[in-house]
């Protein structure tokens, strides 16, 4: 991988943090908050006896993600670099633990999170930060023969292949989608040869094949996706309540609180489709304004990773940017539609602790990347 080392852009900068970087994510949280709210009181007040259930803990798991912002933006970035390996050792065992300890926790009838007494952690989050930074460790530090089969290519296919067999396992095929689309795309901006990424795609389609035809609910998915009104009151419900959230909303929403698809008939409303009732309730100009914020991070994040004269630092960023838009990408994409039902979260604004802390300490971790090359 090639960096182009310029001279420092102008920054807005309070008290060290890149307010430019920092408010679209304080902006998001903010959103998710209010929104957890709305999309998640009737639900909580009917499971739990409080509307306000899920609100709590959602404030709660944003002020642990701001402390773990503060934390991110002040740990040298450098100092990951040997803590590549423990790191993604620890993620191992966690995606181990769920499915072969009794501390396994599942729901919806996924394995997918450990439940220690109050507090539950769901491993895939863990998992794809410490994907990114090994990565970004292992590949810049082969960047002398990065172009070789063995060096540059298979090991980084075998350790993700390590790491997504128990994600499968659970099964958490969208994680999987994610963790392997990263590998691609860090690899390919690292230098690997773009026929070995083709040819391993080619070589994987088969498998992919099998995993969609083996398994009948992800079939049922993709035909959904296809055609859902021919699913309407199966496996296509979500993605056409979800379709009339956005219509309902119409260009300025039906107002706070005022969604409708909510009610029941949203499923997952606070967590894998809170976007579509953002579109129900504010409209198309809430749902560019939610766009336009990511689109923010996602220019920042990589113009951190353009000016990292350090290979380490310019992939961990560039890792970190990907990560974040590829999610918020297709969590949207299947609220509108576009895309396969995968059951992934959205940064920042779905409820979800893990996703919640992880996300905005690698916010915190890109914030030190692009102070430390701005000085």
């Amino acid at each position: 991988m090639t960096t182009r080392a310029t001279s420092p852009p102008r920054t807005w900068n309070s008290g060290g943090y890149d307010v430019r970087l920092l408010f679209p994510v304080l902006f998001l949280v903010g959103i998710g908050i209010v929104m957890v709210y709305s999309a998640s009181s009737a639900l909580a007040l009917k499971k739990f006896g409080s509307s306000t259930f899920f609100l709590r803990r959602q404030g709660i798991f944003a002020l642990l993600g701001l402390v773990a912002l503060v934390v991110g933006r002040h740990i040298p970035y450098r100092w990951w670099r040997p803590m590549s390996y423990p790191v993604l050792g620890l993620a191992l065992g966690l995606l181990v633990a769920v499915l072969a300890t009794p501390l396994g926790h599942t729901a919806g009838g996924a394995a997918r999170w450990l439940k220690v007494g109050g507090i539950t952690l769901q491993p895939a989050e863990v998992a794809r930060f410490a994907m990114v930074l090994y990565l970004a460790y292992s590949l810049s530090k082969k960047q002398e023969r990065i172009h070789e089969l063995g060096v540059g290519f298979l090991p980084h296919v075998v350790v993700l292949a390590i790491v997504a067999l128990p994600i499968l396992l659970q099964p958490d095929f969208g994680s999987v989608v994610i963790i392997t689309l990263i590998t691609g795309l860090m690899m390919f901006i690292a230098g690997v040869r773009l026929r070995y990424l083709l040819l391993s795609v080619a070589a994987a389609a088969p498998l992919g094949a099998y995993l969609l035809m083996g398994a009948e609910y992800r079939l049922k998915r993709l035909m959904s996706f296809l055609d859902p009104w021919q699913y309407q009151t199966t496996e296509g419900y979500q993605i056409i309540h979800s379709l009339m959230a956005f219509g309902t909303g119409g260009l300025w929403g039906a107002g706070i609180g005022k969604s409708l698809q909510k009610l029941f008939y949203l499923p997952e409303p606070h967590t894998d489709f809170i976007f579509s009732v953002v579109g129900e309730e504010f409209g198309l100009a809430g749902v560019m304004l939610v766009v336009g914020l990511y689109s923010v991070i996602l220019w920042k994040g990589m113009g951190i990773a353009r000016r990292c004269p350090e290979p380490f630092g310019a992939l961990l960023a560039m890792g970190i940017t990907v990560a974040i838009g590829l999610q918020a990408g297709i969590n949207m994409g299947v609220a509108l539609g576009l895309l396969p039902t995968k059951g992934l979260t959205l940064p920042f604004l779905s409820y979800g602790g893990t996703s919640l802390v992880m996300n905005m300490a690698e916010v915190g971790i890109l914030m030190n990347i692009g102070a430390a090359n701005t000085r």
